[in-house]
């Protein structure tokens, strides 16, 4: 039996490739702003979740440097040769983050400092947590119909900033209203968490393997999951599914 062909149209690839581009540069540039923001108010209010919150955004913008570095190659064979590298960038960083922040909470529960009350890191993570869902979904839809984890992996960034955002505004709303400094301290354990599952995704490359809705035949699917790291018939091989969100 023939295998079917994988894969979007080169000229819907190419759209893909463009969406993904833009929506890359529309989350670096909210992410660059958040970073200083939540730093910052972090830095004032000695806030461990915000700066942690801060350097998910450092991250999250190495994350989408990497692949913009990825989808800036001229054509579709050198792209996908970069994908294992931008992976491991995307894993790195968060291991790093977690690493630092889980440090720093620890720190703050044994009592060598309470986070005070923080209005802007209170607004910034409220519009975070408008604002990240929507881009995620667009760079997630674009890249599982593109058929790349990497593209897949940056969405999951975004989104886990979505959780963060609001495990951050829980932990300082509840601080502010009823003075449990140990509220912050046990969100930024949370993140440090969130951060260390989503870094092990990334390594292993876990995304979404299914570069069409087009079902293939058996044959093309097994040479398409192997090359994505994923058995046939697995629930990250069928879009919508699986740990691909």
């Amino acid at each position: 039996m023939t295998a079917m062909a994988l894969g979007p149209s080169p000229a819907r690839r190419d759209a893909l490739t463009r969406r993904i581009r833009l929506l890359v540069a529309a989350t670096t540039t909210y992410n660059v702003v958040e970073a200083v923001v939540a730093l910052t108010a972090g830095s004032l209010a000695s806030s461990t979740a915000l700066i942690g919150f801060g350097l998910d955004s450092v991250v999250e913008v190495s994350s989408a440097a990497a692949v913009a570095w990825q989808f800036s190659a001229p054509d579709h064979v050198t792209r996908e040769g970069r994908e294992r590298t931008t992976l491991r960038i995307i894993a790195v960083s968060f291991f790093a983050l977690a690493a630092y922040v889980a440090v720093d909470a620890i720190r703050a529960l044994s009592g060598t400092g309470d986070a005070e009350v923080s209005a802007p890191g209170i607004v910034i993570a409220a519009l975070s947590l408008a604002v990240m869902p929507f881009l995620s979904a667009a760079q997630r839809r674009a890249g599982r119909e593109l058929g790349s984890v990497s593209a897949v992996a940056d969405s999951r960034q975004t989104l886990l900033c979505t959780y963060l955002s609001a495990v951050l505004l829980a932990g300082l709303v509840l601080n502010a209203t009823h003075g449990w400094s140990w509220a912050d301290p046990v969100a930024a354990l949370v993140i440090a968490a969130i951060a260390v599952r989503e870094g092990r995704n990334a390594w292993q490359g876990k995304g979404c393997c299914a570069p069409s809705p087009h079902a293939p035949a058996p044959a093309a699917v097994g040479a398409t999951a192997s090359a994505y790291g994923c058995e046939p018939g697995s629930a990250c091989c069928v879009p919508g599914t699986g740990s691909g969100r």
